[in-house]
């Protein structure tokens, strides 16, 4: 795979609050490569941002892409990796050193900033992030009914 765009979105359900993250890959036909997303947990939204970067590149990287065109809508993401702005966050800087050693893997990675109705599919992945994780949390915290089989009791023998 010579070049593949990449459309990534993070959300947060309240700043912090529970988060995801999705990244689109499409070849230059518009060939949907791969959709992906990924439940954060409780955090903020630029950290959603960031780690559907990370996310994004991982999967370009995965299907042997040579060149990565990355749309965003997050204004502060597209201009801290281009340096126009500077990285004060301690978790943010986190991210952004790992996915400039990210970016190295490519022969060429480029980051656009686009409207955020020119990235709907990467907003409707990261909200689906969310919507899972807050539904497998649901689930988790949910009381077992009386014989369920897939919950199950181990006892060890003691000696």
């Amino acid at each position: 795979m010579e070049v593949v765009c990449l459309a990534v979105d993070g959300a947060a359900r309240g700043n912090p609050g529970p988060a995801g993250a999705g990244a689109r890959l499409v070849d230059l036909t518009g060939r949907v490569l791969g959709e992906h997303r990924l439940y954060l947990g409780e955090t903020t939204n630029n950290v959603a941002e960031y780690a559907a970067l990370a996310l994004g590149l991982h999967q370009a990287s995965r299907v042997g892409a040579r060149e990565v065109r990355v749309q965003s809508d997050s204004e502060l993401l597209v201009k801290q990796m281009c340096g126009e702005y500077r990285v004060k966050d301690p978790t943010l800087r986190v991210f952004h050193a790992l996915i400039g050693t990210m970016r190295d893997a490519f022969r060429r990675c480029t980051i656009a900033h686009v409207p955020r109705e020119h990235n709907r599919a990467a907003d409707r992945l990261a909200n689906r992030a969310v919507d899972d994780g807050l539904r497998a949390q649901t689930a988790a915290r949910r009381p077992a009914a009386p014989g369920d089989p897939t919950q199950r009791t181990f006892s060890f023998p003691t000696s």
